[in-house]
């Protein structure tokens, strides 16, 4: 039987695995059981033993591994951690789940890019778990484990989940609601529209509840409530920290955390070419402004009122941001975050922010003098929603603008398209980035192998006329 704690670590059931099975001296220590039940649910997947969790502590790795290889790793295989989606491992992951939060919670701020990324995958593994269980224990374990974080509520109203509605969890649009109450079975379905329905055949009944409503709003109030109790737990544990003193165990697996990602930051995010221009994975590198197509060059330069905002708020700040963060958008079937490649934003405020800055006091007159809430335009078109500055927390409350094509820069920014003879091979500024880097590379490259030969002439040359000498 799959237990509650599966798909909820912070119900009850979860509480009282953790207090049988925690030992923090031996969180590091080899757990033959769990070795056991990875290698056996994981045969014939892994070959490679070092992909087998050996104990507490790197399961507790492992759960933010597969969501981050998810997430950006184009070759990534989920049955590579197929141990997690089975019941076996469920009171091993309830204190993996414990221990990663403490050391999160110790480690960073709960409105960190590393809390973001436990919540969320604790949202994914949730997600799959469920869509590994048969219908029937799926249906039944929801039931009970939604029935325990709603109090055994009868009649659940939309204020009762105002939190999920205004952290954006939840959106009202994604309910059927009647009289303020959520609909969330087929008996309230059919007794909240019984005028309305009365004469529909049986078939039909179901079928329309089942498109409407069915499992997914139970499965997705559920997933979101655990969420939000995820970050709750995080913060509670932030809060405790100020008073006691952590285990030196749990500040190791921050420390451990903390290399781990740094590694799979260096292996993972970086965005593939799949052809085009050279071969092989496109590496993220600094700017090169004589790469900037003429369009780019002219708005750095300043442009004058009328179609400054425009140039410089909805051109300039997506293409330098993707130009710098990821030129490979429009090859590449993936949608990322600015945190995703920057994590800490230091590149954001090093080297986007300054050349968007710098238009904006070339602008004429200077765009931020007489019109400073663009700033906010620009942190939004960023994705860090309606704020004057981007800040790790506020990621995700509006989207990435990815960047202009050049017919819509013709319609709407005519007086910057000064088109040279690179940009009649492209039709976006930002493949003119990419084309024209590869173009100056290989020029480098070109004059390099030159100066190697004319310098080997000249030495073969020398050794000759010594000879004679």
């Amino acid at each position: 039987m799959v237990l509650l704690s599966f798909i909820n670590p912070l119900s009850l059931e979860g509480q009282e695995i953790l207090g049988e099975r925690i030992d923090l001296n031996s969180v590091f220590d080899e757990n033959e059981e769990l070795i056991r039940i990875s290698e056996y649910f994981s045969e014939g997947i892994i070959s490679d033993e070092g992909k087998i969790p050996k104990n507490y502590g790197e399961l507790a790795l492992k759960r933010i591994e597969w969501f981050f290889r998810e997430k950006n790793d184009k070759d990534f295989k989920i049955n590579e951690y197929s141990y997690f989606f089975n019941e076996a491992i469920e009171e091993f992951d309830v204190v993996a789940f414990h221990l990663l939060a403490q050391a999160i919670a110790n480690k960073y701020n709960t409105n960190s890019r590393e809390s973001k990324l436990f919540t969320e995958s604790q949202n994914r593994i949730i997600e799959e778990r469920l869509n590994r269980i048969s219908t029937d224990i799926r249906h039944e374990l929801v039931d009970k484990i939604l029935n325990e974080l709603l109090n055994n509520i009868n009649a659940l109203k939309w204020t009762d989940l105002t939190d999920l509605i205004s952290s954006k969890k939840i959106f009202l649009a994604d309910l059927l609601l009647k009289n303020g109450e959520i609909i969330l079975n087929e008996e309230e379905f059919r007794q909240a529209y019984h005028e309305d329905i009365k004469d529909w055949p049986e078939r039909r009944i179901s079928m329309v509840y089942n498109k409407l409503v069915g499992y997914r709003i139970r499965e997705l109030i559920l997933t979101k409530i655990i969420v939000q109790n995820t970050e709750d737990y995080l913060k509670s544990i932030k809060e405790k920290l100020a008073t006691i003193e952590i285990h030196p165990a749990i500040k190791v697996l921050g420390e451990e955390l903390e290399d781990h990602l740094n590694k799979l930051n260096e292996k993972y995010s970086r965005f593939y070419s799949g052809g085009g221009f050279g071969e092989g994975s496109y590496e993220l590198a600094k700017l090169s402004k004589e790469a900037f197509p003429p369009c780019v060059l002219k708005t750095i330069e300043g442009v004058k009122s009328g179609n400054r905002n425009d140039a410089i708020v909805l051109f300039l700040t997506s293409f330098i941001s993707y130009a710098r963060l990821n030129p490979q958008v429009f090859r590449l079937d993936q949608t990322i975050n600015v945190t995703d490649v920057d994590p800490d934003l230091k590149i954001t405020y090093n080297e986007i922010l300054p050349i968007i800055n710098e238009a904006a006091a070339n602008a004429v007159p200077p765009l931020f003098e007489d019109q400073p809430q663009e700033k906010i335009n620009i942190v939004s078109k960023l994705g860090f929603g309606m704020y004057s500055e981007p800040k790790l927390e506020n990621e995700g409350e509006t989207k990435w603008y990815t960047p202009m094509s050049c017919e819509k820069i013709k319609l709407h920014l005519g007086n910057l398209c000064r088109a040279d003879k690179t940009c009649k091979k492209i039709g976006n500024p930002l493949s003119y980035y990419s084309l024209k880097k590869w173009q100056i590379k290989k020029e480098n490259e070109g004059k390099s192998k030159q100066i190697k030969n004319n310098t080997k002439g000249k030495v073969n040359k020398n050794e000759i006329s010594n000879e004679k000498t």
